[in-house]
């Protein structure tokens, strides 16, 4: 029976563990321009560490309109930003 419990606490930690490798780091921002026509977004962003990217303002597709939606000039946001098709893309916002 031990040997159940400590299997099954094993199996537990190492899913735990690989879905916080999964889990999406949000990065803070400031919304400078938004093109809904060309559905791009331009973000003064904090450092995107999954892209290994520095400070600065750049410009980023949005392929979800609802996520368009919430995207204001002059708002600040906390967003991910990941390479889609070697496009860099906001794919979440808060």
């Amino acid at each position: 029976m031990k040997i159940a419990m400590k299997l099954g606490l094993a199996v537990l930690l190492s899913a735990s563990a690989a879905f916080g490798a999964f889990a999406q780091e949000f990065t803070k921002g400031a919304v400078t321009k938004v093109d809904a026509k060309a559905k791009k977004v331009t973000i003064k962003h904090e450092d995107l560490k999954n892209l290994d990217m520095p400070a600065m303002t750049m410009v980023f597709r949005v392929d979800d309109s609802a996520l368009l939606e919430k995207l204001k000039e002059g708002s600040n946001v906390e967003f991910v930003a990941e390479r889609v098709n070697g496009k860099l893309t906001v794919t979440q916002v808060k």
